[in-house]
């Protein structure tokens, strides 16, 4: 079976070692963290200087609480607009500094953090644990309204107006033609030296009255991935694309210019798996083989 590829997140890799500079490894202790966030008014996951950022907004906190800078490492890096509930990260900090209880923290971080970001849990990770590498699988969700009168208010800062008709059945079918090991470059922004070859695992969709949502979950995703599989499928419902269109864009190796990429805004990382605690290591190992090359109409 091929290995997963370390460049495994939607829409980019994490960056940062999830630490700090300790004198002897005895000194710290890896934390988990489980992390829900309104993405609406963050410049992404990512520490970048001078924008408000996810992670910047974590670790000054975190950093205040423990007296010493530190690094998080995100199991799935979301870009600019893009919301969470269950995304994962690790933490490496000064055992000394630890309480008791380290889920205590969580009380704390509350009141420091804006109300868009919550800490929702913080535990001892188990040996091995590495939000990033150990991930087995990520789920993502995208909401889409195709009312006439556009999002609800209080659901339109993660639902996309969408007040076209769409045929669902063909998305669906669209849709569970991309399942499997393949080639997504049609379907990601490039980065260089970076693998484009996935394990797509669920893409479906589901209805509730006006409400449309995609389910998607992968071994890993590359840059903009998610959005450009909803945008691909939204073309096909509105009848713009044929279903053929969407399977024959796995024989693509670049991305392909047909495929719209849907709204930031209606994507949601809701959840990271992960294996058994005994099975960390070797998945930390798999996941940094990086994949090679599929060949056009392979698999």
């Amino acid at each position: 079976m091929v290995s997963a590829s370390a460049d495994a997140n939607e829409p980019v890799v994490p960056s940062g070692d999830g630490g700090f500079a300790a004198s002897e490894p005895g000194d710290i202790t890896r934390l988990r963290l489980d992390i829900a966030y309104d993405g609406t008014d963050f410049s992404g996951w990512a520490r970048q200087p001078g924008l408000r950022t996810v992670c910047g907004e974590i670790e000054e906190r975190l950093s205040a609480i423990v007296r010493t800078p530190v690094l998080l490492t995100v199991a799935g890096r979301t870009d600019a607009g893009v919301h969470a509930s269950g995304q994962v990260a690790h933490v490496d900090v000064p055992t000394s500094a630890l309480p008791e209880d380290p889920s205590r923290w969580v009380r704390r971080l509350a009141r420091f953090l804006p109300k868009d970001v919550r800490v929702t849990a913080i535990s001892i990770a188990p040996e091995h644990f590495d939000a990033r590498f150990s991930a087995i699988r990520r789920h993502y969700e995208y909401r889409v309204t195709t009312a006439v009168y556009g999002a609800q208010p209080l659901r339109a800062r993660d639902t996309v107006a969408w007040p076209k008709a769409v045929d669902l059945d063909a998305m669906q079918r669209a849709s569970a033609s991309l399942l499997g090991l393949h080639d997504f470059a049609a379907f990601c922004k490039r980065r260089e030296g970076a693998t484009t070859v996935r394990e797509l695992q669920r893409y479906e969709w589901t209805r509730d009255g006006d409400i449309l949502t995609a389910h998607v979950s992968a071994d890993a995703f590359c840059w903009s991935m998610v959005r450009s599989l909803v945008g691909a499928a939204l073309a096909v419902g509105e009848g713009r694309r044929t279903v053929e269109w969407m399977t024959g864009l796995l024989d693509e190796r670049e991305r392909a210019a047909s495929v719209a990429v849907a709204p930031a805004h209606g994507l949601s990382l809701v959840g990271v798996d992960y294996p058994a605690d005994e099975d960390l290591a070797a998945r930390n190992a798999a996941t940094r083989e990086v994949r090679g090359p599929i060949a056009p109409g392979c698999c």
